[in-house]
């Protein structure tokens, strides 16, 4: 699985965390405003059930564009064969992303066709269904929070700190937790709820732990 998300130099607490008790009496609490620091990183992120494969930070001033992403699925399948040997050797793996522009290109896909990779997209607007989501980003982003940092180096530092806690086994149950989320909407859809099927059908097919 492959997925992207913007990482800042400071990041300010959700309204969850800064909330507090009062009675019914209390003075109202004066919010303050908070901007995103301009600093900013955009993080990669490629992982499998076993953990992680290969990140990388979009340089300052490039943009993501189509041609980046390209570059990045090269840069992707090389380290596949690195740290994934067995599975790079008979493809007995799949890429799946979300349905940004980027990933769904033109170039992308004529680059990827002929490696014999199958890639998969998930269903829109369907967060639920993305272990990115519910997952990593969510648990590394909240140790980050309202941690002021100097330049995009520090963040990236900090990033790959937090990246690297995290266990097999917590990537291997964010699979299965997607997997049991994936047949709930199908047991949902076969009671008349409609929702974007195919590319669910194909992700059970493929899955493997």
């Amino acid at each position: 699985m492959g997925y992207e998300t913007s990482c800042f130099a400071c990041d300010p607490e959700t309204k969850r965390q800064t909330s507090v008790w009062v009675s019914e009496t209390s003075p109202r609490l004066k919010e303050l405003k908070f901007q995103r620091f301009r600093i900013k990183t955009i993080l990669i992120n490629f992982f499998d059930s076993q953990g992680a494969v290969h990140k990388e930070s979009v340089p300052e001033g490039k943009r993501l564009s189509a041609e980046y992403y390209k570059g990045v699925t090269d840069r992707l399948l090389k380290h596949n064969h690195r740290v994934r040997p067995a599975a790079f050797c008979s493809r007995d793996f799949f890429l799946l992303h979300d349905n940004a522009p980027t990933h769904k290109s033109a170039g992308v896909c004529k680059f990827l066709k002929p490696k014999n990779v199958t890639f998969l997209y998930h269903p829109p607007y369907s967060p639920d269904l993305s272990p990115q989501e519910y997952f990593l980003f969510p648990k590394f982003k909240k140790k980050l929070k309202v941690l002021h940092f100097a330049d995009v180096a520090e963040i990236q530092e900090a990033v790959t700190d937090e990246l690297k806690k995290d266990q097999k086994d917590e990537f291997l149950a964010a699979f299965q937790k997607d997997y049991d989320r994936e047949k709930a909407c199908i047991r949902v859809y076969a009671n008349g709820v409609y929702f974007e099927l195919k590319n669910i059908c194909v992700f059970l097919t493929c899955l493997r732990f």
